[in-house]
This record gives C-alpha cells, structure tokens and sequence, in this order.
C-alpha cells in the first residue's frame, strides 16, 4: 500500500476541519512497519538449527553417513569427536541458511506472530506519542492516530485530558472505518475517515473556545 499525494491533501484537510470544531489536537502518522523484527527471524533461526541437533540425535546414521563420504570411508567405527564435528558444522550451516532466507521482510512478517506485531505497532505508537503529542499542547487534549501499513495495524492515543473525560471504547467507530478502509487497500480515505470520527468526539468534550490555536501540525507524517 503507498499513499498519494491526493491522500496527504486528503488527511490534512480533515485534520484541520476537525479541529476547527475542538480545542484538541489530531497528529497523524503512518509507518512502513513499525519494527524490522530481526529478533523473529533469529528466534526462527535458532529453533531450526536445534532442530536439527535433535534429527542428528534420533538419526545418528545421518552423522555416519557424512563422515564416511566426506573425512574418512575406510573408518570402522566413527570417533566420538567426528558426531560433535558433523552436528556443529550442520547445525552453523544451517542457521546461517536460515538468516539468509529469512532476510526478506516480507518473510520475517509472515514469521512473526499477530499478537507480537500487535505489541510492536502499540509500543512504536506510545514512543511517538510520548515525542510528538503527549503534553505538547496547553490543556494537554492532543491525540494520535497512527496507521502501521506492514502490520495493517493502528493505534490512537489520547492526552491525559482527554483519556481522563472519553472513554477508550468511544474511539471504536474511528479504528473501524479506518481498518476497514486498510484492508480494501485505501489507507489514505481510511485515515481521514477516522480523523472525521475523531473531531466529532474532540468537538462534543472539547468544543473550541476563544483564542484557540493549532499548536500541533495538521500535515500527515509519514516515517
């Protein structure tokens, strides 16, 4: 999924509609991924190479059969060394087989468990958050909307004034329309589809009072 430029018009205009209404303060961002996710492929990595000790281990045939072709056909007996030797030469091929075939991120994704990718997105979102919005405003009514494309994942964080007046569940119909929007591949209508559904909350708790100014940029960020 990319965004176009008609996208980024698109979202920064409903940002500034929004908070034309409110005193609160919508950033958005959207990521290419939210974590390369390295630690998976190695994980993957490492459970294979094991893997593999435990076939040597149940097939020590196989440990044989390497050391008569390859060191020594004549042997009688196979030293115990040679087992060792075999199953640690096997066992680095193979990891290193692994790093390579799992150096795609498209793989590592496809490795990586949803509930991780989940945890991944939400941290990345609170890091941002924390950077970019949290506390940046005045009255502290600043929220953000962030869309993780790899992942087809999204988050929205809300300021300590707003997250102590609107509940979390309020900000349901928001997520809704912009995965819905995500998964039809129309990221860029999903995320000015929540950021509408956004102002109308900020508008009913936080209607915009005199002397409002926008302390937050309205322009889509893109990481």
């Amino acid at each position: 999924m990319r965004l176009t430029d008609q996208d980024r018009a698109a979202v920064a205009a409903a940002v500034t509609a929004a908070e034309a209404n409110t005193d609160g303060e919508i950033v958005t961002i959207v990521a290419r991924q939210s974590d390369k996710y390295h630690d998976v492929a190695l994980q993957w990595s490492v459970i294979v190479m094991l893997l593999v000790l435990a076939l040597l281990a149940v097939f020590p045939g196989v440990a044989e059969g390497v050391h008569l072709r390859l060191v020594d056909g004549w042997a009688e007996t196979v030293p115990g060394s040679a087992y060792y030797t075999i199953a640690l030469v096997l066992m680095a091929v193979t990891f290193l087989l692994c790093r390579l075939a799992f150096a795609p991120l498209a793989v590592r994704m496809a490795l990586t468990p949803g509930a991780t990718k989940t945890r991944r997105v939400r941290a990345k979102a609170m890091q941002l958050f924390r950077t970019g919005a949290e506390k940046r405003t005045v009255a502290a009514t600043g929220v953000l909307l962030y869309l993780s494309l790899a992942e087809h994942r999204a988050e929205l964080i809300a300021d300590e004034a707003i997250h102590g007046r609107v509940p979390d569940d309020v900000w349901g119909h928001a997520m809704a329309s912009l995965i819905t929007a995500v998964k039809d591949g129309r990221p860029g209508d999903g995320m000015a589809d929540a950021v509408r559904e956004i102002g109308k909350v900020l508008a009913e708790h936080f209607p915009i009072s005199e002397g409002d100014v926008n302390e937050l940029p309205d322009r889509l960020i893109e990481l």
